[in-house]
């Protein structure tokens, strides 16, 4: 097993350009401008999500898949182009495999529920990394404690990569979920 994890080479990341899209972005917090973190619990939107989002909500904010009213069928519609726009750009095979949740945190919560429920047995593992956001972090614990699993976490190297030498090398029967936020 190799030590090293690989790294994604970055091509023309364009910091300021990004920042410019978030209006957000140019509060000043002890003179400085905001810099943002905590994107796993409430992200950030860029002007055009802000913009699209005002504009749901004054023209067809209504249920989705729950109503025959005429905004329903709208909403619904938009949730689905929204869903077939995500498949594609992710590469999915069907709509189905899209699931929307109210945010991130919500998601673990679901993954790591199900996943235990299905997956995980006594002596398997979870794998995280010494990084995790709380999130990533207490849904597996839980999810750990019910089935007899363990959570194990690996260190981060001064590169902020995950220190793939501290993983012991298992035998062909090894199980484990690795979660990463």
């Amino acid at each position: 097993m190799s030590t090293k994890a690989s790294t994604v080479e970055k091509k023309g990341y364009d910091v300021e350009g990004i920042r410019a899209q978030f209006p957000i972005l140019r509060e000043l917090v002890h003179g400085k401008p905001l810099v943002y973190f905590d994107n796993a619990a409430t992200s950030q939107k860029p002007r055009r999500v802000i913009k699209a989002e005002s504009a749901y909500y004054a023209t067809i904010n209504a249920n989705v898949h729950r109503g025959v009213h005429t905004l329903s069928t709208k909403a619904t519609e938009a949730q689905e182009a929204a869903r077939e726009t995500i498949r594609k750009h992710i590469h999915a095979e069907h709509v189905h495999e899209i699931i929307f949740t109210s945010g991130t945190t919500a998601s673990i919560n679901l993954a790591a529920a199900s996943l235990g429920q299905l997956l995980l047995k006594k002596g398997d593992e979870v794998v995280i990394s010494g990084m995790e956001h709380h999130s990533n972090i207490v849904p597996w614990q839980l999810a750990c404690e019910r089935h007899g699993a363990m959570l194990k976490v690996i260190p981060i190297t001064d590169n902020g990569e995950w220190d793939l030498g501290a993983i012991p090398a298992q035998g062909p029967n090894y199980n484990a979920l690795l979660s990463e936020r």
